[in-house]
């Protein structure tokens, strides 16, 4: 069975920081392509980063120098830092791993959410 749990949201003052983890089991992780994804209220969900199996990684415009995903292979783990948060970075932030799992293809799987609430 797969699993993505994230943890590590919460509310955070304009211009905070906030650390997002996302440990993930049933799935072949080293050479997984890991997201980040974000849904504000009321709209779409939107890719905030992406990492390869690689290290390669990749942002959406408005997060360029502020937000930073990194992974731990050994640990399961894809983490989202953020800093200097915004209130428009509000929203659900969702996990997404592009994997194989053990015996089958390569798939989207995608965790539960966790809320990020920037607020004074």
């Amino acid at each position: 069975q797969v699993q993505l749990v994230e943890s590590g949201g919460g509310l955070v003052q304009p211009g905070g920081s906030l650390r997002l983890s996302c440990t993930i089991s049933g799935i072949i992780f080293s050479t997984g392509t890991m997201y980040w994804y974000r849904q504000a209220p009321g709209k779409e969900r939107n890719l905030v980063a992406l990492i390869t199996g690689a290290g390669t990684t990749n942002y959406a415009d408005s997060m360029k120098g502020r937000f930073t995903i990194a992974r731990d292979n050994a640990k399961r783990t894809v983490y989202l830092q953020m800093n200097n948060v915004q209130a428009e970075d509000t929203g659900v932030y969702y996990c997404k791993a592009f994997a194989e799992k053990y015996g089958s293809g390569f798939m989207h799987y995608w965790g539960q959410g966790t809320q990020v609430t920037v607020s004074s």
